[in-house]
């Protein structure tokens, strides 16, 4: 038995210099070492043999086994050594090679001209006011002086939450709560989400407003001429014609619609301006005595003007763009021609 131990060992030693890989290395070990392997094979002859020399025998087995093992271990350390290094060739990064740098982002159209509007406002003096977007009848209609039985509602598809409660159709109701709170003189602007029941290539149901307040003892329709037109110069050019025509609203008397020139065409007509040269791009008007009577406000006292301006419809005209559905559909083609 002594020879066979030795026999394998020396056998086993030559086979591991062949073994190619870590799967062969994991079967050669079984049949070597392995519970149905040569070793365990030559020791069940351990029963033949006299009392004298069992110990020296499986001493040498021991020692066989110890060598194996080792000479196996060190052979698999050999593979995953090699291993380690080929995996870590394939993946390895040329540093020479060009960088590539992250794409960045930019500031979506609407946000980009919502804070220009802001920025104009408040360089006139203007503070930036908000709101609820979910607000009450009341303030979303009843003190602006436009009661249940108002036609005017009519112009406003809105969406009811659940009794007296709703979307705000516009940004106005801002107005009335800050009133409320606050003594005259006052000069703000609310901007904001707003909603209504309408969808097509110039409105979506969600759209964004900026509707401003100056409350004062001494304000006149002049002072409201004013503040829009150096508005519409500062967003649309220093050469941007400026026209009002008179209108209706139920929270202003006298109301007025403010035209600008087309950009398109230069006034010429075409068919964005339907021929006309102008195109429309807010309301405004004196506040309606009724409407300070719902903030205690005292109507020969005080005098104001408010105005209403849709932040789509101005980008449409800024730059160009004929569908609104754009600015919501995230497209990157359109987006990045912003950035």
């Amino acid at each position: 038995m002594k020879k066979l131990l030795e026999d394998m060992k020396e056998r086993a030693l030559k086979e591991l210099d062949a073994v190619k890989g870590t799967q062969e290395l994991r079967n050669f070990r079984v049949k070597l070492l392995g519970r149905k392997g040569e070793l365990k094979a030559i020791l069940t002859g351990m029963g033949r043999l006299s009392p004298e020399e069992r110990p020296l025998v499986g001493q040498i087995a021991n020692q066989v086994k110890v060598i194996l093992e080792k000479a196996i271990d060190e052979r698999e350390e050999f593979f995953r050594q090699k291993e380690e290094e080929e995996r870590l060739a394939l993946e390895r990064v040329d540093i020479t090679l060009p960088g590539r740098g992250p794409e960045l982002g930019g500031v979506h159209p609407l946000t980009r001209v919502l804070r220009e509007i802001e920025e104009v406002f408040i360089s006139m003096g203007f503070q930036v006011a908000q709101g609820p977007e979910i607000e009450m009848d009341y303030y979303n209609f009843e003190a602006l002086n436009i009661p249940s039985h108002h036609p005017a509602r009519d112009m406003q598809d809105t969406f009811y939450v659940s009794g007296g409660i709703l979307l705000r159709t516009h940004t106005s109701p801002v107005q009335i709560r800050v009133m409320e709170k606050v003594r005259p003189p006052i000069r703000v602007i609310s901007p904001g989400k707003v909603y209504r029941r309408d969808a097509d290539v110039s409105h979506t149901p969600m759209f964004h407003q900026v509707e401003g307040l100056l409350v004062d003892e001494i304000t006149t329709f002049g002072d409201l001429k004013g503040v829009l037109e150096e508005f519409a110069l500062r967003v649309f050019g220093p050469r941007t014609l400026v026209r009002f025509r008179p209108s209706y609203f139920p929270f202003t008397e006298p109301s007025a619609e403010m035209d600008i020139g087309c950009v398109i065409c230069g006034g010429k007509g075409c068919r964005v301006c339907k021929g006309s040269g102008w195109l429309e791009i807010l309301g405004c008007g004196m506040v309606d005595p009724a409407v300070f009577s719902f903030v205690d406000y005292d109507s020969q006292r005080y005098r104001g003007f408010a105005f209403g301006l849709g932040v789509e419809r101005i980008t449409m005209l800024k730059y160009g763009i004929d569908d609104i559905r754009l600015f919501y559909e995230n497209d990157l083609r359109f987006l990045r021609q912003f950035m």
